[in-house]
């Protein structure tokens, strides 16, 4: 895996660039490229990070 993807471990904080009103996730894992976020107001969802570049967030 490459990109910033491969950067992302659980617990750190990111945003979906394409759905703002998801608000802010944690990472559960990284299997692959397979992540798993717990979104604040969508709940756990599975992204390919080869499609969709989470945008990390460092501070609230």
């Amino acid at each position: 895996m490459s990109g910033m993807g491969s950067l992302l471990e659980p617990g750190m904080l990111v945003k979906h660039p394409e759905k703002p009103e998801w608000g802010i996730g944690q990472v559960q894992s990284n299997i692959e490229g397979k992540v798993t976020v717990n979104f604040r107001e969508e709940g756990k969802v599975v992204i390919n990070a080869s499609q969709v570049a989470l945008e990390m967030v460092f501070s609230e």
